[in-house]
């Protein structure tokens, strides 16, 4: 699984039209959101630093949401997009999510588990879960 991280606006018109999932660097403007949408209409997920997640208007996260795109809060710990554009999700991070829910555990016990190992966020985790593991 891969996130594309977008530093900047200038950006958006570059970007793959199949990209699923995004991890928006910069405080995204309503305009950006629909550039973004109409750019890469694919998109299943939208990730945002909390910081920009808690001031993001209520009109761009609700075009998102009529979008069908699921807007999550989260970092991309220790990337560096000069070495490469894509956050790359291992795999081996799915297979342990997938262990833990066959052992029966509890999604808020799994998140915080996973959460500790990996530092993904917990929107992200719950995102995987939900899109690759309980399917």
């Amino acid at each position: 699984m891969r996130l594309r991280v977008v530093s900047s606006k200038g950006e958006i018109p570059e970007l793959n039209s199949n990209e699923q999932m995004i991890h928006l660097a910069f405080r995204p403007s309503n305009m950006d959101v629909m550039t973004l949408i109409q750019r890469c209409p694919r998109v299943r997920a939208v990730q945002t630093p909390p910081s920009y997640y808690r001031t993001m208007s209520k009109a761009a996260r609700q075009f998102l949401e009529i979008q069908g795109v699921e807007l999550l809060r989260g970092d991309v710990w220790g990337h560096r997009k000069d070495i490469d554009e894509y956050y790359e999700i291992d795999e081996s991070i799915i297979d342990r999510l997938s262990k833990l829910m066959s052992e029966g555990r509890k999604i808020d016990e799994i998140v915080t588990l996973v959460k500790r190992e990996t530092k993904l966020s917990e929107d992200l985790i719950k995102y995987i879960l939900k899109t690759s593991v309980m399917i």
